[in-house]
């Protein structure tokens, strides 16, 4: 199956999340939020996208995880994830109990595309000081793509993890995930990198991008927003519009994509330093806004 029919068949299966001018929506991907060990690259920045989502928590956005969440490659359950960082999963539940999160999987937790075990690890968790199984995200589902429909306009947004464009992260990923737990998570923690990822390899990080740019030109120029390569992207009205949102693994930042009352912004946060010597979390505006109907879509 080539890229072109992976990333087909991920748009016609994708849920339809309706939007408008007023919504303000939170795009992040790859957190691989880790164990807290030496080969979790999430501990860096966890307060960075703690705080980070905490703002957006409470100004009213909507929270779309682009896949690579959890790094489930490294770690063999989900458990040891929650424990390192219960206190985010707390958050994403008030966002999840509020209808405002939404989950898509990628090839590192692309276990998540198995309901059984979505429900089994992620519905519940373990309560020691009640001493019982307490709701976490109760009925939550993973998708493999999220369309953002335009209520009015009816202008679409693809949004996607963009692993289907990556050959063997998308059906050898559990060959991938054995490479990686068994050979690169014991060198990771020397400082070695896995290179056959295209976060870290850019030649495959090219090839990537160029098969959802053709998909893309095939497909009457739909707004694509993807993770996966972790380089962030933000084209100009007129180019091929692929967006990335980068993710929550650069060092000593983390970078999302905004959309707010109908604009779409590239920002990153991080830790600054204030005059007195003190830290803290600051917003930094990388790209636009711009507005959404600048990006035309060919009609078809």
């Amino acid at each position: 199956m080539s890229s072109d029919k992976r990333l087909n068949n991920a748009y016609k299966r994708a849920k339809t999340l309706a939007f408008d001018d007023t919504s303000k929506i939170i795009l992040f991907s790859d957190c691989h939020r880790g164990d807290n060990s030496f080969s979790d690259e999430f501990a860096n920045n966890r307060n960075i996208y703690y705080h980070a989502l905490k703002h957006y928590y409470n100004n009213g956005f909507q929270y779309c995880e682009l896949g690579d969440g959890d790094e489930l490659w490294e770690n063999l359950t989900f458990e040891a994830i929650f424990e390192a960082h219960k206190n985010i999963y707390m958050l994403m539940k008030r966002f999840h109990e509020e209808n405002r999160l939404h989950m898509i999987f990628g090839n590192h937790d692309m276990v998540y595309r198995n309901p059984a075990y979505v429900k089994k690890h992620l519905y519940t968790y373990f309560e020691p000081k009640d001493e019982k199984e307490t709701t976490l995200l109760d009925q939550l589902q993973f998708h493999e793509a999220i369309v953002l429909k335009h209520s009015e306009s009816g202008q679409e947004l693809f949004l996607t993890h963009g692993h289907q464009a990556d050959f063997m992260n998308y059906h050898g990923w559990r060959f991938n995930r054995f490479l990686v737990r068994v050979l690169w998570k014991p060198l990771q923690v020397w400082g070695i990198a896995d290179p056959t990822s295209p976060a870290r390899n850019n030649r495959e990080l090219i090839k990537v991008e160029k098969r959802i740019k053709r998909w893309i030109l095939r497909n009457n120029l739909i707004i694509t927003v993807m993770g996966h390569t972790h380089r962030p992207r933000f084209p100009e009205p007129g180019d091929i519009p692929l967006f990335n949102d980068g993710s929550c693994v650069h060092p000593r930042s983390i970078t999302g994509i905004e959309i707010e009352h109908g604009v779409i912004s590239l920002i990153k946060w991080q830790i600054a330093t204030k005059e007195d010597g003190t830290l803290q979390v600051v917003r930094v505006l990388l790209e636009g806004p711009q507005k959404l109907t600048d990006y035309k879509q060919n009609e078809d």
